[in-house]
C-alpha cells in the first residue's frame, strides 16, 4: 500500500489507486494512522508528494504525504511519521491558513485561478465560504446528465459584499480553493473581483491573484440623458472627459454619426441624435472603464494574465443596442480588451427570483446585443443577478451558445438558510425576524420588488412551513438583501456557521440540486 501511494506521488497525472477497493483501503489506512476523516475525493499527486484534505471536527486540515527524500514544500504545520503497511511516510498536517493556501497554489497550479476565455461560464458567489463543494458536485452531475460544459468561477465577490460579510478578497479565494481541493476539482477555475467601482478598489484583488475583474461604471452612467433635448445633449457631450476618450465631439460625429454598421444579421445606423444621446449617457462610463482597465493592467503586469468584464446593468434605464454599439466601438478604439459585457436588459432581473417581463421581447433584445458582441469581439454577454432566471436561460443559451456568462451570488446564501430552516427552526425564526426588521433599510442598494408585509410573521408559522418560505418570492428577496445585517450580528453569524458545519451534507445536497437546475437549463 505504501509503495502504491509512492508511485502515485511521483506521477502528477496519476489517477487515485484503482480498483475502487484499493483506493478505499488506502484511505482507510490513512484515517486509522492519522485519526482524521481523510476525504477520498481530495487526494491528488503533485511535486513528488500526495495532498489531501481531512476533517478534524469542524475544521479542515491539509495533508502532505511524502517519502523522506521528497523535497520539502513551503508549508507550516505539524510533522508526523505515518506507518502504512510495512513502511513509513512523512506527513505534514497543515491548517488552512492564508500562507498554506498560497503555498498550495505554488505547488499545485490547478489551484490557481486563470482566465477562462470565450467559453460558457457561471460565477457562483459564496457569501459564507462554504458553498464550493455543492457547486462542484452540481457541475459534475449536470455534465453527466445533460452534457453541460461550463467554466466555473467559484470565487466571486464584490467590494460591497465583502464589506457586509467582513471578508477579504484573499479569504474569498482561499475558501473557494479549499472547497475545490476537497472535491478534487483540477480542471481550472476563475476568480472574479466583482463590481469594482474605483481604482482604490483594485489592489487587494490583484494581490490575491484574481483572474477576472468586473468593472462597474454605473455611477458614471447619465440616465438624465434619456430626457434631454438636443441642446442639453450637446452640452453634456461637450463636458465629457475628452482627454481620456482621446477624441472630441466633432470627431465622434464624423466617425460614427449616420454611418451604418454591419452586425452580421442586421445593420444599425447611429443617427446623430441617437449617437449624441448614447455618448451623453455612457461617455463618462466608457472613460471610467478605460481608466480602470489601464490601472488593472499596470497592477497585474501582463494583459494575458487577466480578463475584464464591463457591467452597465445596475442602471435605471435599458441599454439600447445603439448604446451598446457605441460602448463597444469606443472601448475597442481605446485599446480595452474585455471578455464579457452585461447590458441593462429589457424587463427586470431582480435578486433571487425569476425574470420579470415579456420573454419574446427579451429574446429580441438579447439577440440584438449578441449581434454587437459577435461583431466587436466576439465576447460573452453576461446575465447579472442571474440566479433563478429559469425562464430566460434556455433563450440565452440557444442564442449565445458559448458566448454566455451567468453570475449568481445570493442564491447560495438562500440555500444555506433553507438548511438552517430544516435543521434549526428556532434559529431561522431569528434570522427571518431580523431580516424583516432590516429590509426597509437594506433594500436601498438593490433592485427588488418584494413587500415584507406579504410575508407571514415568524411566530405565526409552524416549523414545517419555514423551509417553504425559501420558495416564496417576497421572502427570498427579503432574506437575500439582508444578509449583511444577519452576518454582522455576531451571535447569529456564529450560530449559522455552527449549524451549517453540523449539517454540511444537507447544505451540499441542497446546493447540488439547486444548481443542477440552473446548469441544465444552460445547455
Amino acid at each position: 500500500m505504501r509503495q502504491r501511494l509512492i508511485q502515485w506521488m511521483v506521477r502528477p497525472d496519476a489517477a487515485p489507486p484503482q480498483p475502487a477497493d484499493e483506493g478505499e483501503r488506502c484511505v482507510a489506512a490513512l484515517r486509522a494512522a492519522l485519526g482524521m476523516d481523510v476525504l477520498p475525493s481530495s487526494i491528488v499527486a503533485g511535486r513528488g508528494a500526495c495532498f489531501a484534505m481531512a476533517r478534524l471536527g469542524r475544521e479542515r486540515r491539509l495533508l502532505l504525504l511524502a517519502e523522506e527524500t521528497a523535497p520539502r514544500a513551503p508549508f507550516a504545520g505539524e510533522r508526523r511519521v505515518v506507518r502504512l503497511g510495512d513502511g513509513e511516510l512523512r506527513c505534514l498536517i497543515a491548517p488552512t491558513t492564508p500562507e498554506n493556501a498560497e503555498a498550495l497554489r505554488r505547488v499545485l497550479p490547478s489551484m490557481r485561478p486563470r482566465p477562462l476565455g470565450l467559453r460558457k461560464s457561471i460565477g457562483c458567489g459564496d457569501r459564507l465560504g462554504l458553498a464550493t463543494p455543492g457547486h462542484v458536485q452540481a457541475l459534475r452531475s449536470a455534465r453527466g446528465r445533460a452534457g453541460v460544459r461550463v467554466g466555473l468561477i467559484p470565487a466571486q465577490q464584490s467590494v460591497r459584499e465583502n464589506a457586509r460579510t467582513g471578508r477579504t478578497p484573499r479569504q474569498v479565494l482561499d475558501e473557494a480553493m479549499w472547497g475545490l481541493l476537497q472535491e478534487g476539482w483540477h480542471e481550472g477555475f476563475g476568480a472574479d473581483a466583482d463590481h469594482l467601482k474605483s481604482e482604490e478598489d483594485i489592489a487587494p484583488w490583484v494581490a490575491a491573484g484574481y483572474s477576472l475583474y468586473t468593472i462597474d461604471p454605473g455611477e458614471h452612467v447619465d440616465d438624465e440623458a434619456e430626457r434631454e433635448d438636443v441642446a442639453g445633449l450637446e452640452a453634456r457631450v461637450a463636458a465629457l472627459p475628452w482627454d481620456v476618450l482621446e477624441s472630441d465631439p466633432h470627431d465622434l460625429l464624423q466617425r460614427l454619426g449616420g454611418r451604418p454598421v454591419d452586425l452580421g444579421d442586421r445593420t444599425v445606423t447611429l443617427e446623430p441624435l441617437t449617437l449624441l444621446r448614447a455618448a451623453a449617457k455612457y461617455g463618462r462610463a466608457v472613460a471610467h472603464t478605460v481608466r480602470m482597465y489601464r490601472a488593472i493592467a499596470e497592477a497585474v503586469g501582463a494583459i494575458e494574465r487577466f480578463e475584464l468584464e464591463v457591467s452597465v446593468d445596475e442602471t435605471a434605464s435599458v441599454t439600447r443596442v445603439e448604446e451598446h454599439l457605441y460602448i463597444a466601438h469606443e472601448l475597442r478604439r481605446l485599446g480595452v480588451r474585455w471578455v464579457s459585457l452585461a447590458p441593462r436588459y429589457v424587463g427586470a432581473c431582480e435578486k433571487g427570483i425569476d425574470y420579470i417581463g415579456d420573454l419574446d421581447a427579451f429574446r429580441r433584445h438579447f439577440a440584438a446585443h449578441l449581434a454587437v458582441a459577435r461583431t466587436y469581439g466576439p465576447y460573452k454577454l453576461s446575465l447579472h443577478s442571474g440566479s433563478d432566471k429559469f425562464s430566460i436561460y434556455p433563450i440565452a443559451a440557444e442564442l449565445a451558445g458559448e458566448l454566455l456568462h451567468v453570475k449568481t451570488a445570493g442564491t447560495s446564501y438562500l440555500e444555506a438558510l433553507r438548511t438552517v430552516a430544516l435543521a434549526e427552526p428556532a434559529l431561522f425564526r431569528e434570522v427571518l425576524a431580523l431580516a424583516l426588521a432590516r429590509f426597509p433599510v437594506d433594500r436601498a442598494s438593490y433592485h427588488v420588488s418584494a413587500a415584507a408585509t406579504r410575508i407571514p410573521r415568524p411566530d405565526r408559522l409552524t416549523d414545517d412551513a419555514l423551509p417553504r418560505l425559501l420558495d416564496d418570492g417576497d421572502a427570498r428577496q427579503v432574506l437575500h438583501v439582508t444578509y449583511g445585517s444577519v452576518l454582522q450580528d455576531k451571535g447569529l453569524r456564529d450560530a449559522l456557521y455552527d449549524v451549517l458545519h453540523r449539517a454540511e451534507g444537507c447544505y451540499t445536497e441542497l446546493l447540488k440540486k439547486h444548481f443542477e437546475r440552473h446548469l441544465s437549463a444552460l445547455v
